[in-house]
């Protein structure tokens, strides 16, 4: 069997401030095309862990790799590698589905020739041809999500992070966005994902649990199960979030 490539490596990546640790000595791998949970109750660290992934906050210390590139000295090479999508935010709402697709192209450095070409055929996929210069805010949610992701993977990057992509989007929307994140992750496109609907870690490739700042486990949501002797992941996550010594 081919040995995996591993996109995302970390040693005991660590993250304080002051006398606080937020993370604590997290060490774990992410494969490419996998599709990898990344969860947690609130306060447990997971925010403070993938900003350090994704090059936006140092580490106190620790190693991490990201898509072959240093957290340390080579975060504006990370940030070129990677996609990242927020609940919070993700597009610019005053601007077009197509002025949005441009900018998220120059941003991510495509030339004028390939974000012309890529854009008009997300367009199409997206059903949007007809839509296209209609601004953003104008969009239910469900359709802002998947247009958010396209962007985060228009310039095919080796890793997307998705921080709780589908906070308050409907069931059929939910699914309609994880066949977009399956078809990724067919790609290539390594899948990093946060989110609170444990239906949705049943989805992963792997999951990883923290709390208080550390990784408390870390398997496939099969395995995680047996381990827990749970029939679900809610079951699992709930067994160990109640462990938890620190709030939000």
């Amino acid at each position: 069997m081919a040995e995996k490539e591993v996109v995302i490596k970390t040693n005991k990546l660590t993250k304080k401030f002051g006398d606080f640790v937020a993370v604590s000595e997290i060490t774990f791998e992410v494969f490419k095309g996998e599709i990898f949970g990344f969860l947690g109750a609130n306060g447990a660290g997971k925010t403070t862990a993938m900003k350090m992934l994704i090059g936006i906050s140092k580490p106190s210390s620790g190693t991490a790799n990201i898509a072959g590139f240093d957290v340390y000295k080579n975060t504006e090479s990370i940030k070129k590698s990677i996609g990242y999508m927020s609940q919070k935010f993700s597009l610019y709402e005053d601007l077009t589905i197509k002025e949005n697709i441009i900018l998220f192209g120059g941003i991510y450095g495509l030339n004028d020739y390939d974000i012309e070409t890529k854009c008009n055929g997300l367009l199409e996929k997206l059903n949007l041809q007809n839509d296209a210069d209609k601004l953003v805010n104008s969009l239910p949610l469900g359709w802002k999500q998947k247009l958010a992701f396209s962007t985060a993977i228009f310039h095919m990057p080796k890793i997307v992070f998705l921080d709780e992509p589908t906070g308050g989007v409907d069931p059929i929307t939910r699914r309609q966005f994880w066949d977009m994140i399956y078809e990724a992750a067919h790609n290539g496109i390594t899948v990093f994902v946060t989110t609170h609907y444990m239906e949705e870690a049943e989805y992963c490739d792997r999951v990883s649990i923290m709390v208080d700042g550390r990784i408390e486990a870390l398997d496939s949501p099969e395995n995680l199960k047996k381990q827990f002797n749970a029939a679900t992941m809610d079951d699992v996550f709930l067994m160990l979030a109640r462990k938890a010594k620190r709030g939000d």
